[in-house]
């Protein structure tokens, strides 16, 4: 047997970064350390699947910190960097905190993989790009009109990723991806907001009239373009993550209550929140271009989220008691 690669995931106890790591240990050549702060996002439990297995190691670390950052990286043949704020509404209420994790924490994991010459894949948000006109998508050209704290540090820490690539020739990838669903998504996110709010019979709360529009995409096809990039993206470059289905908020809601089971009289408008983006929409031909396309349909995957939220109650009143703590 070959030597093993080394991968590092930040992030790694959260949604998207868990789902990576379960994608990258499928893989035997692979050995993946996760750097996670385990706050109101992030979960061990997320990575129960992994614990005891040699080619699996987790550190309890913030991203913002050299002296945690700095040993990981210098070990690792390929950095995944995903830690991240990233609830919009809580960028409102509390700005400093996403500018500081997402912004200097991704300045830290940089200059690591600059001293070490490490590569790394960056994953930031369509939302970078600002609000879209109705039919129209973005390419990763596009210039960048954050209207959001959240979006706005993303794209901050975006801009930096592009610096570090022409200034000191670091090689950095980054992904720019579409909203994303599955299993093990905070409850606080959209789709598990409306989906245990379906599952108990209480209002699902729809921002406004519900007309904003998003792209959805299931997480299992989201973590697959992110490994597509790191193994054959063009260092320097950002690619489009898409291919999902497009709704208006108020469309996923009554989907979500004829999955469920529960009436469509549940779906109560609630006050709109500031600044709210009315669309997001990415051409993702870059993408494709690398042989990558999206396998699990909107519905396959909106029945599997469904299934595991009613199937994993204990997991929610962990996560909701974390975010209050």
């Amino acid at each position: 047997m070959g030597e093993r690669r080394r991968i590092l995931v930040t992030g790694g106890a959260g949604f998207i970064g868990s789902h990576l790591v379960d994608l990258l240990l499928g893989r035997p050549d692979v050995e993946v350390t996760v750097l996670d702060a385990l706050t109101y996002a992030g979960t061990r439990r997320n990575l129960l699947a992994h614990e005891g297995d040699p080619r699996f190691r987790f550190v309890r670390g913030d991203v913002a910190d050299p002296a945690a950052v700095e040993p990981l990286v210098a070990e690792a043949d390929h950095v995944v960097h995903a830690a991240a704020e990233s609830f919009v509404d809580r960028s409102i209420e509390d700005p400093r905190r996403f500018v500081v994790t997402n912004v200097l924490g991704t300045q830290v994991v940089l200059e690591a993989c600059r001293r070490a010459r490490a590569p790394m894949t960056f994953v930031s948000t369509d939302e970078v790009y600002g609000e879209n006109a109705p039919e129209g998508r973005f390419t990763e050209d596009a210039p960048m009109r954050p209207r959001s704290p959240y979006a706005a540090s993303k794209a901050g820490a975006d801009l930096l990723c592009g610096a570090y690539a022409v200034t000191y020739g670091t090689l950095v990838t980054i992904v720019r991806g579409t909203n994303t669903f599955g299993p093990r998504q905070h409850p606080e996110k959209a789709i598990p907001t409306f989906v245990l709010a379906a599952l108990d019979g209480r209002p699902l709360p729809v921002y406004g009239r519900g007309e904003q529009r998003r792209e959805w995409l299931y997480v299992g096809d989201f973590v697959r373009a992110i490994a597509v990039v790191m193994e054959r993206g063009e260092p320097g470059t950002a690619y489009n993550i898409g291919g999902g289905r497009e709704l208006a908020n108020l469309e996923l809601a009554r989907e979500i209550c004829r999955l469920v089971g529960a009436p469509e009289e549940l779906v109560t408008f609630v006050p709109d929140r500031p600044g709210h983006d009315f669309r997001y929409g990415v051409a993702w031909d870059r993408l494709a271009a690398l042989g990558w396309r999206p396998e699990v349909p909107f519905e396959e995957g909106l029945a599997r989220t469904v299934a595991w939220y009613r199937d994993h109650r204990d997991w929610v009143a962990e996560i909701l008691e974390g975010a209050r703590t």
